[in-house]
């Protein structure tokens, strides 16, 4: 399977891009992208265990930015580190990415379902429609052969640094009902947006993809006399008169 063109439209693409080349091109050849891709789920895993321990004391939420700051490193640098050596393996590489992502947002939704802040309902909601924008980015990049990771301004790292703002409000708040109702709210309106926008690139992929390969009117059997039905024509059928 060869790679899908990369198409990153959000707001921190360029930095970030030349930020993680940087740091790729230093990096020890001990380092493989490998190393980086298990650093990434150690740090989703203490984003999960975090949020799940701020029942105990919100200084657990400044635990959980940390670990999306690890887990921003491994998950965005191992293709980085892959491209710079030119040791891709766009198969094997593929598909662990999927599952990665799939198995990292599972366990960051749990451990905020489990905090003291949220909903697990809402979380669980968020959780499903973000697989499904990743599902949704999944399947342009192999029928259209372009990977557009971001929808519209917004991307993973953007998504990041909002949830370690949102950390470091809740932290300096004492939790309570108003609190409690502001931060579903948030997150249920968040969901719904999030659901907007897979709607509407459904719907442009859906207008591409007819555009690209039109509908084609057939005629229908029953119009057709039995000899067409089968195949045979009416000239070379056994009582047709040029027969005899």
């Amino acid at each position: 399977m060869a790679p899908s063109k990369r198409e990153l439209t959000f707001l921190l693409a360029d930095p970030e891009r030349r930020l993680l080349r940087a740091v790729a091109a230093r990096l020890p050849a001990v380092v493989t992208p490998d190393h980086l891709t298990g650093l990434g789920v150690l740090g989703a895993l203490g984003v999960g265990a975090a949020y799940a321990l701020s029942r105990v004391s919100a200084v657990w939420l400044w635990v959980a930015s940390a670990c999306f700051v690890v887990q921003w490193l491994g998950d965005s640098l191992d293709g980085t580190l892959a491209r710079v050596r030119g040791t891709e393996r766009p198969r094997y590489g593929y598909y662990l990415d999927h599952v990665v992502d799939a198995f990292s947002t599972a366990v960051i939704g749990v451990g905020v379902g489990l905090s003291p802040y949220v909903n697990p309902c809402v979380a669980l909601g968020v959780v499903i429609v973000y697989l499904a924008l990743s599902i949704n980015v999944y399947l342009e990049s192999n029928v259209f052969g372009v990977f557009r990771l971001a929808y519209g301004r917004l991307g993973p790292t953007e998504v990041r640094i909002i949830l370690i703002a949102a950390n470091a409000a809740l932290a300096l708040i004492a939790p309570g009902p108003s609190l409690y109702f502001v931060a579903n709210a948030m997150l249920a309106l968040l969901g719904v947006g999030m659901m907007s926008m897979l709607v509407a690139r459904v719907a442009q992929n859906l207008s591409q993809l007819s555009r690209e390969e039109p509908y084609v009117r057939t005629p229908h059997a029953s119009h057709l006399t039995p000899a067409r039905r089968l195949g045979i024509s009416a000239s070379h059928s056994p009582m047709s008169r040029r027969a005899f």
